[in-house]
């Protein structure tokens, strides 16, 4: 497990799921045989080594008569899925009245297609399981609350152009990605713009960056590397990403000409 956090919620669900089938007397075979679930998985469950699906606590619920009190866990559970990293960068996302954030590799996080997600995370080297990429695209598809919660956050993005052709995970793939740019890019609450390639003086060739702004004042910073994915919370290191980060803006296509840019590649992946 990542953290003690998540450690601490697995082992509960573990402990109470254990504690049911006990009072049902049942064996973990049979309670894995009941509710479409193999023996190991159920003990790795209940040992507090594996995440339980949501379908897993709604079967194991009904059927060890719990009442509700195990399909009740889900949410618990589900954020407990998450990478703490991931944790930590929605919660800033969640409190956040300004998001602004550069990429330069692939399309932000915050605007990929769960097929776009899915692509990215299935060509990482070392390679991940499949459960696991199943939890980096639930974790990070459940940051795009952000685009929906009341008030809005005013929320902008600059793409690069190599972003908007780099067909990452096939044609299709790329082609949803860009129609969900249109959506999203005609949001009210909504900016993106795109960086194109023929710039020749260009602000963000340190890589990307992300800013928060939260009520207050308070304002932080986010970069991923390599190897590493960290919250900047130092005032002068922010200052500076909140600098760069406008000058980027400025040398970027107006939101209206990102728009009818990305429209035009759409037209000639057809």
């Amino acid at each position: 497990m990542e953290d003690e956090e998540t450690t601490a919620v697995l082992r509960t669900v573990g402990r109470q799921i254990k504690m049911w089938r006990e009072a049902a007397g049942l064996r973990q075979a049979e309670l894995g045989a009941a509710i479409g679930y193999g023996e190991e998985m159920v003990s790795s469950v209940e040992r507090g080594r594996r995440v339980p699906k949501p379908d897993f606590l709604d079967k194991a619920d009904e059927v060890l008569g719990a009442g509700g009190k195990l399909a009740t866990m889900k949410e618990d559970v589900e954020k407990a899925r998450y990478p703490k990293k991931v944790r930590d960068l929605a919660k800033l996302e969640d409190e956040a009245v300004e998001l602004g954030a550069y990429a330069g590799h692939h399309i932000h996080g915050l605007l990929q297609t769960p097929e776009y997600a899915r692509a990215l995370y299935v060509m990482r080297r070392p390679a991940f399981t499949e459960e696991e990429v199943d939890r980096y695209v639930s974790a990070r598809m459940a940051r795009k609350v952000v685009f929906e919660r009341v008030p809005h956050a005013q929320l902008t993005f600059v793409q690069e152009e190599v972003t908007l052709r780099r067909p990452l995970g096939g044609r299709m793939v790329l082609r949803q990605q860009l129609e969900h740019l249109l959506e999203v890019g005609r949001l009210r609450h909504v900016e993106i713009q795109v960086m194109p390639t023929d710039r020749e003086d260009h602000a963000g060739m340190a890589g990307s960056l992300q800013l928060l702004k939260l009520r207050g004042g308070k304002a932080f910073g986010h970069s991923e590397a390599q190897l590493h994915n960290r919250v900047i919370t130092d005032p002068h290191e922010v200052q500076t990403l909140d600098l760069r980060y406008g000058i980027i803006r400025a040398q970027a296509l107006t939101p209206r000409e990102s728009l009818a840019f990305i429209e035009k590649v759409m037209g000639e992946e057809t």
